[in-house]
């Protein structure tokens, strides 16, 4: 049974009281005590408070019984981080652990004070409510750059890949700095720091103070979640705070895609570019593959004769770890089957790379990727998006990105009939409900095309009455 002793002041007023329950001996066979203060609401009664006290005391006992640490003092930073430690050692995405450690200041700055066992519902809404307004982004500020970082650059007599070799930065990212364009102060810090300057030299400050989107804001309620969803499963908490708050709804936007005479444009362009792009685009379009997968393959993966990848990892970049291989989105293996106009083009590609080999000799650094640089490393895969974006301008095409092509084929698939569980297993989805829910206007697209075929039906009935139908009988 629960004991429960009165708190007393030095004035000899009780102003809390301590609920102690016994659990059990440790290992030295002494006694396992578990504590909680309760205090009383200003205004209550002597009765209401004995009411309340042992209302407090028996859940208290109940859930210690139960398993649940209730009187466990672990705030939810120290808990969170935690959760993030495990997450690394049971293999998590790198790219997921970077996005959850990016926004646990943010959160942390709201909640991080606050114990597990203390946190309400209401503690997030009102974070939720606070992210959406205007100043409260924290490292929202971005770096302009200078006109002094192209001198400096020049200067270092360098090419733009050894900068992003260097600092550590993806090539599009330093290709946009030297554009002139804003970007994050962590990668400002690491290209002047590549070049041997001060930030003050080369860049100038910009603070963002935008409200986060909903979208953004949900990224940071599933985060929140998943460690309360930890605590949960270690019987710290009765109950996830998260699954009992209302975070806001963020509206989905329809993917972008090419339409049949824009693709027929890009590829028509596409007949005057190097042939590793030419390839890379081909893949793109004919896959609908995502960015790191298609610069992850290797030729180990590529069947050439029977035309079928192995999509077993990914090459990827985030401004933590640099670039990095890693294992497709959901972790899952797959093979895709390629067109045969796609097929001729690897084997040109790849005859072309053994020739360019050759002449590299010892130069030549083998690292089994299919698409690499002159010397045979990997390649950037942000590479990828910059060049599109140089290749569209050029050629007076809509602005092209990598991901879209994968919108286009999986709208191709949907629109032509292809069921949601194989588009799902081509595009590498966990399951068919993810696609179902990205493709949600496509779908209902493609089924308002199969309600006017099905109307065909009366149509032809009508037809039929009206003496309007097409004999078929032979003339």
């Amino acid at each position: 049974m629960a004991n429960i002793e009165k708190r007393i002041n030095k004035q000899g007023k009780v102003t809390s009281y301590r609920i102690s329950v016994t659990e059990g001996v440790d290992r030295n066979g002494n006694p396992i005590r578990r504590r909680m203060t309760w205090t009383p609401e200003p205004g209550m009664t002597e009765k209401q408070i004995e009411k309340a006290l042992q209302a407090a005391a028996v859940k208290f006992e109940s859930d210690v019984m139960k398993g649940y640490r209730p009187d466990n003092h672990l705030t939810f930073a120290a808990y969170a981080e935690y959760v993030l430690q495990l997450k690394e050692r049971t293999k998590t995405a790198a790219r997921t652990v970077d996005r959850y450690r990016s926004m646990l200041p943010r959160i942390n700055a709201a909640i991080g004070h606050i114990k597990l066992s203390q946190l309400r519902p209401q503690h997030l809404n009102e974070l939720y409510e606070n992210l959406g307004k205007i100043g409260v982004r924290i490292a929202g500020e971005r770096a302009i750059p200078k006109p002094a970082l192209n001198t400096v650059f020049l200067r270092a007599g360098i090419s733009k890949a050894e900068l992003s070799r260097r600092s550590g930065t993806g090539s599009a990212t330093v290709r946009a700095a030297l554009q002139g364009k804003p970007v994050m102060m962590k990668t400002a810090e690491a290209i002047c720091a590549a070049l041997g300057k001060q930030l003050s030299d080369l860049f100038r400050y910009q603070v963002d103070s935008t409200p986060l989107s909903n979208k953004t804001i949900l990224e940071h309620h599933r985060f929140i979640s998943s460690v309360l969803s930890q605590a949960e499963k270690e019987l710290l908490v009765p109950y996830n705070a998260a699954a009992k708050a209302t975070p806001p709804k963020a509206e989905r936007s329809t993917p972008d895609y090419y339409q049949p005479d824009v693709l027929d444009e890009i590829i028509d362009a596409l007949e005057d570019a190097p042939l590793k792009w030419k390839a890379i685009v081909y893949l793109l379009i004919d896959t609908g593959c995502r960015r790191g997968e298609v610069m992850g393959l290797k030729w180990s993966c590529v069947d050439l004769d029977e035309g079928i990848l192995t999509i077993e990892r990914a090459l990827l970049y985030s401004p933590e770890r640099g670039i990095y291989e890693g294992p497709p989105k959901n972790g899952h293996t797959r093979c895709v089957h390629i067109a045969p106009e796609t097929q001729a083009l690897l084997k040109q590609y790849r005859e072309e790379q053994m020739r360019r080999k050759a002449l590299m000799g010892d130069r030549w650094r083998e690292t089994g990727f299919v698409f690499t640089r002159d010397d045979g490393r990997y390649m950037d895969p942000t590479a990828v998006t910059g060049w599109l974006a140089k290749f569209s301008d050029k050629q007076g095409l809509p602005h092209l990105h990598p991901h879209a092509f994968r919108h286009t084929a999986a709208s191709t698939m949907i629109a032509n009939g292809v069921d949601l569980v194989t588009t799902a297993d081509e595009l590498g989805h966990a399951n068919a409900t993810t696609t179902a829910t990205i493709y949600a206007h496509q779908i209902a697209t493609a089924k308002a095309k199969a309600s006017s075929v099905r109307s065909q039906v009366f149509q032809h009935r009508k037809a039929k009455e009206s003496g309007t139908e097409p004999s078929s009988q032979p003339a």
